[in-house]
Parts: structure tokens; sequence; C-alpha cells
């Protein structure tokens, strides 16, 4: 296990967004709950093929999430029980706003944005603020407003080949420019060169992420990842974190989970998504380990909500409320927070959720990365434990 820092600066966070809506009660199976059944006629995981926790559990992974199964008994893993908020939203844009924001009201930035601003900005001679260029990079066709703050705003590309610098044939001119505007003391500056040395930085910081990110995905992964879209992912965040990117945040997203209908449950389309969610996230902590990095990043997934307790007459299930996430690391308090649903006690056919996910966050922000959460999540949330005692 590579050592655990104590500074933020060497911390990394990755988050794992699962979405469309993934269904918790298919992900962590409550096998001795008769309700279970009698709501899943069709696609109720068999209880003898739930992975289960431990002997005596009353709960268990999914057949495919043998990678997860893995990292839970190495202690790899935090599972948090029926994690959403009060009057939950079922639309799938609303509910993703409401989780990104960390706000019912789904406006404002993002938390991870608000984060960047509050712990990831200097001044310059002007005293405007200058966010790290690349405290924040996410995988995929767009950032996510999570990452999005006043200030600061996400490196985001699918590939490294197409994050590339674009100003190759001008790029030879800014230096200098850059240079001679620099050597002027604030008072010489008038707001026209401020603007421009202003672009003229952004631009440089834009060629030196793109060479450094393309330089650091072009190595070859020290693991056998799993073919599958999570997995490129991963392996383009490990190899990120091995270069020794000042990245403190990575953001990596899987879709597929609005199962409405042929869900499955043992096999078939849910199945597929647990199986690649628990190999690509077992390979990426064994690439970690293998770099020596594995106690300096701890990863967080989440999806917009669960689903509906029961089974529609398509075979899939409908947008629900509550459902679990998992945080994994060397570092994690291992094993289970919170109670297994209660089925008899339902909201509106959903499980009801008992912790609120801006006291997962505001674990995460407090005990990992050593900021204010009440001032970044704007309230004051109770922290879930996330670390175990060091």
């Amino acid at each position: 296990m590579g050592t655990i820092p104590g500074s933020p600066d060497e911390r990394v966070l990755v988050v794992v967004q699962l979405g469309g809506g993934n269904d918790g009660l298919n992900t962590v199976v409550p096998f001795q709950d008769s309700n279970y059944y009698k709501s899943r006629p069709a696609i109720g995981i068999s209880a003898d093929k739930v992975l289960k926790l431990a002997k005596n559990s009353t709960i268990g992974f999914h057949p495919q999430l043998a990678g997860f199964k893995e990292l839970y008994d190495d202690g790899m893993m935090t599972l948090i029980q029926n994690v959403g908020y009060p009057n939950p939203n079922r639309s799938h844009f609303k509910s993703m706003d409401i989780w990104h924001t960390a706000d019912p009201t789904a406006t404002g930035n993002g938390w991870l944005g608000r984060y960047f601003d509050s712990e990831c900005c200097g001044f310059d001679a002007s005293g405007k603020p200058t966010p790290e260029p690349m405290a924040g990079i996410a995988i995929g066709k767009e950032a996510p407003l999570a990452m999005q703050g006043h200030v600061s705003k996400p490196i985001g590309f699918e590939s490294a080949d197409l994050f590339q610098w674009l100003g190759s044939g001008v790029d030879k001119n800014l230096a200098p420019a850059y240079e001679q505007i620099n050597r002027r003391g604030p008072g010489e500056r008038g707001e026209e060169q401020s603007s421009a040395g202003f672009l003229m930085r952004t631009a440089m910081d834009a060629q030196v992420a793109s060479d450094q990110i393309r330089k650091a995905v072009a190595q070859r992964s020290l693991v056998q990842y799993p073919g599958n879209e999570l997995a490129r992912q991963l392996s383009m965040v490990s190899s990120m974190i091995r270069a020794g990117l000042k990245t403190r945040v990575y953001y990596v997203t899987l879709g597929g989970f609005d199962t409405h209908a042929g869900q499955g449950g043992e096999n078939g389309r849910h199945a597929q998504l647990m199986q690649q969610v628990g190999s690509s996230l077992k390979a990426f902590y064994d690439d970690l380990k293998k770099q020596g990095n594995d106690g300096r990043v701890l990863t967080v997934t989440f999806s917009e909500f669960g689903r509906r307790v029961a089974q529609n007459a398509s075979g899939g299930t409908d947008h629900g409320a509550a459902a679990p996430m998992f945080l994994l690391g060397p570092m994690v308090r291992a094993g289970v927070v919170g109670n297994n649903p209660n089925l008899n006690d339902l909201d509106a056919g959903d499980v009801k959720y008992q912790i609120d996910f801006r006291s997962v966050y505001a674990g995460v922000l407090e005990q990992w990365m050593k900021a204010d959460s009440g001032k970044i999540l704007q309230g004051a949330f109770k922290p879930v434990q996330v670390l175990k005692q060091i």
C-alpha cells in the first residue's frame, strides 16, 4: 500500500458518475428480505448467487461485482446505504444538477468548482484570482457542472488525442509578449495589458496542460485493464496520477443505467454495467498500488437516484430515490455505513433516504481534502466518517 499523504496537495479525489440512475437494490442486494423478491419476481438476484459481504451478512453484491467484492474484502471500501436528499426529484436532469451543485434548487456553481475556487486559486499582481490550470480534469464529452466554479473551470476531453494545443501556429509569439508584460510593474499595466496578459497566460497554460496530459496518457499501464469505456477512462486517470500531474480531482462517467425495460437480474443490461464497474475499479486500484500511489487516491461513486423497489411491466425499474454510494481506497473506514433499506417503509414506492449526500461530500471535503465543507457546501452537514483512524 502506498503511503497515505497528509497534505491536501498530495491527495487526489476521483469521482465516478453512474449516469441514468443505478439500481441500488440489485447492486447491494437485501437477499434475506422477502419483500425484495415479492417486488422483483423476474429481476431479483437469487440468494445463492449474491456475493455475500460476510458469512452472516444479510446483504451482498450483484454476482457481476466480483471486483467490488475483492476490494471490500481487502478493506478498501466503504458502502454507504440509503443516500439521497429530502423531497427527491425523479427527473434525470434536475436530480443530477442537485447532486452536482449540492443544492436542492439545482442552481449556482458546482460543489467541486466551489472547492477549486476556495482552495486552488492564487492571485496575480493586480489582485485577480488565478486558478490552478489543472486542478480539475474531467474525461467525457463535456466538463460536468460539478466542477464548474465561479473562477475555476476544469479541463475536459474524451481522449488525449483530441485534447491538444490548437494554437501551435501562434504559440511561438506568445512567450516574448507574455514576458514583456510580466516585466512591467502592476502600476504600469493598463486594463488592456492586464487582459492581454491574462489571455496569454491562459493560452500558455492550455499548451502546457495539453503537452503534459498527452505525454502522461501515452504511458503503458502497469496492469491489464478490461476492454470497456469506464476502464479506458480510469486507465487515463491512473496514467496522469503516475505522471505527477498537479490535479486534485478527476471525474469520469459511465452511462446506461436508465433501465426501464429489460433490466435483467443476474444477467442482462444491468449485469453488464455491474461487471464494468467492478472490474474497472479493481484494475484501477491494482494499477495505483503498483505505482505506489494507491494511498493518495480516494474514489467516490454516485448516481443521481436509485430505482423503484417494484419492477415494472417491461421487466425493468423506474426512477426512484435513495441508493448506495461507495468510497474506495486504502484510507477509507472499511465496512457498511447505514442500515439496510426498509422495504416495509417506502417513499411512494421508493427507498427512503437516511443519509444526505451532502454529508458524504462534507466528510470527503473535511477529512480527505482538508477543506471547509460549510463554506463550500453553503450549509452545515454532519460529515460521514470517511477515513479510518490512522
